[in-house]
């Protein structure tokens, strides 16, 4: 970030209303500069009460941009003003529809159009990252995944019986985490946890720095998910939303929305891949790690060395892992 390029935001005032004009790119580059030209605004007296952002020139939009949008919202919203976007492109549509920011912001059309631009399929966003548009690398995803879903059927009744016979509840686990741009899926995985953990995580204790949550010794897991955690089982169910597409056998960690939500604008860019099953973080001590920016780096070191032998050497690192006694988490 420190050879960032200068990124203008002009501001006019029109009939009461100041309109911010945006670049043709809305990516980490830009977005925190937008970000601080935003809060710029905010700090001057009176406060803005309606603000039009002009996105006619905006074809791109990642991660960063989305992050740093969201942080603006929310500033029009903590001071009772209202947010509009102008002319917004097909392309940056689809990627508000696809994260639901579509029924949160305001639209409307520029002086010369009748209605904003319709939102195009999912498959014509611009990708943020070359994995994501790889068919080689989800053809594997997906040979993977048929392979994964034969393994689980095979250990589904067992599992299922242990987690029965120590902790009445469901067998599977579902939460709501972010994947790819931050549009949220439902992960599945075998419970490992009383029935009521969620109601009783406030009475542990977070041994972790930062957003994310993990505590060695969490007396909501159960016997079986101990064996289960330390044996990566509970996550054979995953292999569901890899077939789906919501998450690929390699990637980034998928965070929960509520961790998504204390971001800074440049952790946003983690989410400009799909979120793995394993990745770096898995690899290198996940039990192991316990600050927020150490799983950034990692992250971000997997976009930046991305490639389908990068991934291959990702998985067998797993495999390795998965087959030690003294591997998984705790």
């Amino acid at each position: 970030m420190s050879q960032t390029p200068e990124v203008q935001f002009p501001v006019t005032n029109q009939q009461e209303r100041l309109i911010m004009q945006m670049p043709s790119r809305m990516s980490v580059v830009e977005a925190v500069p937008f970000k601080q030209a935003f809060q710029d605004l905010y700090a001057q007296s009176p406060f803005p009460t309606q603000v039009i952002l002009d996105f006619h020139q905006t074809t791109f939009i990642d991660s960063s941009g989305i992050g740093a949008l969201v942080s603006n919202l929310k500033t029009v919203q903590r001071h009772g003003g209202s947010l509009t976007l102008r002319g917004v492109r097909s392309p940056v549509m689809a990627v508000f529809a696809m994260t639901g920011l579509d029924a949160l912001l305001t639209f409307e059309a520029e002086p010369h159009q009748a209605a904003p631009s319709p939102a195009p399929r999912e498959a014509e966003i611009y990708p943020t990252h070359p994995s994501v548009r790889s068919w080689l690398k989800r053809l594997i995803d997906i040979v993977g995944a048929l392979t994964g879903l034969g393994i689980t059927a095979v250990l589904l009744l067992p599992i299922a019986i242990a987690i029965k016979l120590d902790s009445p509840g469901p067998i599977f686990f579902g939460q709501v985490r972010c994947g790819w741009m931050g549009k949220r899926f439902r992960i599945w995985k075998f419970r490992s946890m009383c029935t009521d953990a969620e109601a009783r995580k406030a009475q542990v204790r977070n041994e972790l720095a930062g957003p994310l949550f993990k505590n060695a010794n969490d007396p909501r897991v159960t016997k079986v998910g101990r064996f289960l955690r330390r044996t990566s089982l509970d996550e054979l169910p995953q292999f569901w939303n890899v077939l789906r597409g919501e998450m690929s056998l390699v990637g980034t960690r998928p965070p929960t929305p509520d961790e998504v939500e204390r971001y800074e604008v440049p952790e946003w860019q983690r989410l400009d891949v799909k979120p793995g099953m394993t990745g770096e973080w898995q690899v290198n001590g996940r039990s192991q790690i316990r600050d927020f920016e150490d799983v950034i780096r990692l992250d971000l070191r997997y976009q930046q060395n991305w490639s389908l032998l990068y991934d291959i050497k990702l998985i067998l690192k797993t495999i390795a892992i998965v087959f030690n006694r003294r591997s998984g988490a705790v």
